[in-house]
């Protein structure tokens, strides 16, 4: 408390003997946050501001007031404000800002949000404050209004101070949610909940630059798709894609020759599919089809990182959330997928596949020149991704095996998937066994690591378990993963096996622990560890006939092998170009840190 007393002390002092110096300058306040929020509401225009007296707006109101941009109207009573917002909103059709002080003052919004929302009217409240770390110590004015009444606003979000590049990029996505929300569904009011320092530097003449993110409804006239423009497809985790959904897919990238990059959780099976997990994980070369103008964005998480230069990304799905994935969103389609396609496909076109089979050519030229690989779970995927029984259900776990299998392509007929969902190794013993129990004519083919097998090992028990079940049992001894080429863990080297990558649990690779508890369940057991056993098993693994008892084939590899393997993977393709560039960005990274590698990244090229 004594601490707190000295700084606003001390701020005041600042206060009485800057302040006409200050103000006479009569610009934008160097809080980052507060400028990108304003430039924001100027990108969307939304001129118009009701403000209420107070301190902890003030980097805000002293901000706007001199820009003529703004149509401001003062208001003492925040009750009056908030409901005179109302009135202008409704008769002008245009978004109106409410802005206040910090304490009570922001409680005395409710009534008139209220009416809002249940008008659905679009009032943005922009609430000031001083950050939470006071809230709830008996701090003058902090007003906790981190959860705020379900019926005052369709969305409430926090923009915080911006230390580092990153902040600024949250503080962005979080104001566009709010403003987005205004019109969205319906619409109604919003609140923006915005953390100051009371900055008393007003010098800043220009606003930050902004990326306005639009959002489109099956009713919208929607933004034209230029001839010439380089687009591609992503599909994250999606269901599996319906015969009709797959046909509207295709017909727009014969169109419009796109390409669908994907993983083995995508649920396409499309014409384009194309898997270029390959190039985006390479450290020293860089394809050049991994660019595009615009990047359409379907499903959620996907456990494959599209490392591109993207002009700007279209983010289709129905629930309409703003999912800003690859830091580049422009628009928001909230419509069924298959609409959008449809829309954008024109009725007569002649049908273009050459980014996609330059693709192609590229990823199988790549493929001939990869080098023998150690014994590993890419080695393993290498050797039977395209042996899996047709019309099989995949499962990978998290992370190396779903890794491992999307360097590879699978067969059109196989369903795959993973828990990337929540992305944890817990559950996916039971969720291969849960699927397993929908299709019993089917066969149910899992991958998994030994520590997230014994996290689920209990599953193995349970007395649904069918003869359909097979499961692949990676035993290193230890969470591989974090001990993995390029994984920031790896620094560690061996002392990160004693907490980190978990070593020395559940047996220590013992050679007969899984293989009694196996069969004293009744499962069919196999064992390998070597490439000669492995390859002396694995066509009984994948038998395409459904045997008497279920399958669990263990096999043991080295934290060397898997390790040596992902570095091969990521680092036989070279190109010298960008090992110079790469060096120069890793000697900048620890010499000056993140936000110096972030402007050697523009002076080189953005990669």
């Amino acid at each position: 408390m004594g601490r707190y007393l000295f700084v606003m002390k001390e701020k005041r002092l600042m206060l009485d003997g800057n302040n006409d110096i200050i103000m006479k300058k009569k610009y934008y306040t160097n809080e980052r946050n507060v400028q990108i929020v304003i430039a924001l509401l100027k990108a969307y225009n939304i001129r118009k501001v009701i403000a209420s007296p107070g301190t902890t707006n003030m980097t805000f109101i002293g901000s706007i007031q001199n820009d003529p941009f703004f149509e401001i109207y003062s208001s003492v009573d925040e009750r009056s404000a908030a409901y005179i917002a109302c009135g202008l909103a409704a008769e002008s059709g245009e978004p109106v800002v409410i802005s206040c002080t910090g304490a009570t003052a922001s409680r005395n919004y409710m009534p008139g949000l209220t009416e809002a929302y249940y008008r659905k009217l679009p009032i943005l409240a922009i609430t000031s404050h001083r950050g939470d770390a006071s809230i709830g110590h008996l701090v003058d004015q902090q007003i906790d209004r981190r959860n705020i009444p379900n019926d005052i606003a369709m969305t409430s979000v926090t923009v915080p101070l911006v230390k580092e590049i990153a902040d600024g990029c949250y503080c962005m996505n979080e104001a566009i949610k709010a403003i987005l929300a205004l019109r969205q569904h319906g619409g109604g009011p919003a609140h923006i909940n915005m953390h100051t320092g009371y900055s008393l530097d007003f010098s800043v003449k220009e606003l930050p630059i902004v990326r306005k993110i639009d959002l489109h409804t099956a009713f919208d006239k929607l933004p034209e798709l230029q001839e010439g423009k380089r687009v591609a497809i992503f599909i994250g985790a999606h269901k599996p894609f319906t015969v009709e959904e797959t046909n509207a897919i295709d017909h727009f990238c014969e169109a419009h020759d796109a390409v669908v990059f994907c993983d083995h959780t995508s649920g396409y099976r499309g014409r384009f599919e194309t898997h270029f997990s390959l190039f985006f994980t390479q450290d020293n070369y860089r394809s050049p089809f991994l660019s595009a103008d615009i990047l359409i964005h379907l499903g959620e998480v996907s456990g494959d990182l599209a490392r591109m230069s993207i002009g700007g990304v279209w983010r289709v799905s129905e629930d309409g959330i703003l999912r800003n994935t690859f830091g580049c969103l422009t628009h928001i389609f909230e419509m069924p997928e298959s609409y959008f396609f449809e829309v954008y496909t024109p009725e007569n076109y002649t049908p273009r596949t050459n980014f996609y089979d330059a693709c192609q050519q590229e990823l199988k030229g790549a493929l001939a020149k990869l080098p023998e690989l150690p014994f590993s779970n890419v080695w393993m995927a290498q050797q039977i991704h395209d042996g899996l029984p047709e019309n099989s259900y995949f499962h990978m776990g998290i992370y190396n095996s779903l890794r491992s299998y999307n360097f590879f392509s699978l067969p059109k007929s196989v369903i795959s998937s993973c828990n990337v969902g929540g992305f944890g190794i817990d559950g996916g013993v039971s969720t291969l066994v849960g699927a397993s129990l929908a299709h019993p004519d089917k066969l149910h083919i899992g991958i998994f690591g030994d520590l997230a097998f014994f996290y689920d090992m209990n599953v193995c028990g349970n007395r649904h378990v069918s003869n359909n079940v097979r499961i692949l049992l990676i035993n290193n001894g230890k969470g591989n993963e974090f001990r993995n080429y390029g994984h920031y863990c790896s620094i560690l080297g061996e002392d990160a096996d004693k907490y980190v990558a978990a070593a020395g649990h559940y047996g220590q690779k013992s050679s007969v622990l899984v293989k009694h508890y196996a069969e004293d369940l009744g499962y069919e057991y196999y064992q390998a560890s070597t490439k000669e056993e492995f390859l002396l098993n694995v066509d009984k693994f994948l038998n395409p006939i459904i045997g008497d008892k279920p399958v669990i084939f263990e096999v043991f590899t080295t934290t060397e092998g898997e390790s040596d393997a992902i570095q091969i993977m990521r680092t036989y393709l070279n190109d010298y170009k960008i090992i110079i560039k790469n060096k120069i960005i890793g000697t900048v990274r620890m010499v000056l840190g993140k936000n110096g590698i972030e402007t050697v990244r523009k002076l080189l090229g953005k990669y």
